[in-house]
């Protein structure tokens, strides 16, 4: 995608979307939410990044690209695990069964990586090998294939908190999960994975590792919620360059939000300090990585929306009969 196009539409952006008419609106970190009195939820994808627990900036057309490229793994992954999915109104817009979420975080994790305070890579680097239930050997490089994949689950921290690790021993404990949904949940998240790891590759990509969000109906029965394997919930590096990087210990080629949070590390410590505004080229360079995102991994191409459109104006008329 040009750069120089996508410069001149910075202001054609959806920060937020407050829509008054909407009942029992939740405000996430990335989604406006809107529970309907049937038991069906409208989720609103906005074009809000957020790392390290806080906000970063705002990259047009995320919200869009967010929305279509979990439609598409939704559908390909229908088989291993049902998802909350009833309809999609709008190219931001998914309206889905309304579940009970799971305390837990479930992230897979095929390779020692990563930047933030709950990644393996940062607290192997500190010198711990056992996490999350795991022992991982010493020795290890940046970006190593683990032996096998690995789940690494997180509480859910509510917007500014900070997601907290936890083991199978904490979650059954605790009574975060019972022992039944932790083992679905795990078969289905590592399922998950290898099937996104597989249909991945055939478009010359590696799935790293990825975040899943799940939650139970009115039958109990465990769903599949939020999003799934987008560039903001999963690491996606490109196969061809991986080896020579790997190699010669330089960072694989990725199109991720590691681009901004690599970005926002390099000049401040993003757990303590301001984050420094982000210039407007690296604001369209995102918006660029996020659609060749979109394209490389669904095959598909992205159309810009007309120019002139006002994208919360154009939800709002394709929600009206939700009103």
């Amino acid at each position: 995608m040009d750069i120089a196009a996508l410069s001149a539409r910075l202001q054609q952006l959806l920060p937020e979307a407050t829509i008054p008419e909407l009942p029992n609106h939740y405000r996430g970190k990335v989604r406006d939410n809107y529970d309907l009195p049937d038991g069906r939820r409208i989720l609103i994808t906005t074009d809000r990044i957020s790392a390290f627990d806080r906000p970063l900036a705002a990259i047009p057309f995320k919200g869009r690209v967010l929305t279509q490229t979990a439609r598409y793994w939704f559908e390909q992954t229908a088989d291993i695990c049902p998802n909350h999915v009833l309809e999609y109104p709008d190219p931001n817009v998914v309206v889905g069964q309304r579940l009970q979420i799971l305390p837990v975080e479930v992230v897979v994790r095929g390779y020692l990586a990563g930047t933030t305070s709950t990644s393996i890579l940062t607290r192997y680097r500190a010198g711990q090998r056992e996490m999350y239930g795991h022992r991982l050997p010493d020795g290890m490089r940046p970006n190593q294939a683990l032996e096998r994949p690995i789940i690494t689950p997180t509480t859910k921290a509510d917007v500014g908190g900070h997601d907290e690790p936890l083991t199978e021993a904490e979650i059954l404990n605790r009574g975060l999960l019972s022992p039944d949904q932790w083992r679905m949940v795990s078969e289905a998240a590592l399922a998950l994975f290898a099937r996104g790891q597989a249909l991945a590759a055939e478009r010359g990509l590696i799935l790293a590792d990825t975040k899943y969000e799940f939650g139970t109906d009115g039958q109990g029965r465990i769903v599949l919620a939020d999003e799934v394997h987008t560039p903001d919930s999963s690491r996606y590096w490109f196969a061809g360059s991986y080896a020579e990087r790997f190699a010669a210990g330089t960072v694989p080629e990725s199109f991720d939000k590691d681009f901004l949070r690599n970005w926002v590390v390099a000049r401040c410590d993003p757990y303590r300090d301001p984050i420094p505004e982000i210039p407007p080229d690296v604001v369209a360079e995102a918006a660029a990585v996020y659609i060749r995102a979109f394209e490389t991994i669904t095959g598909e191409s992205f159309a810009l929306p007309d120019p002139a459109e006002v994208p919360l104006e154009r939800i709002r008329r394709n929600l009206a009969r939700y009103m």
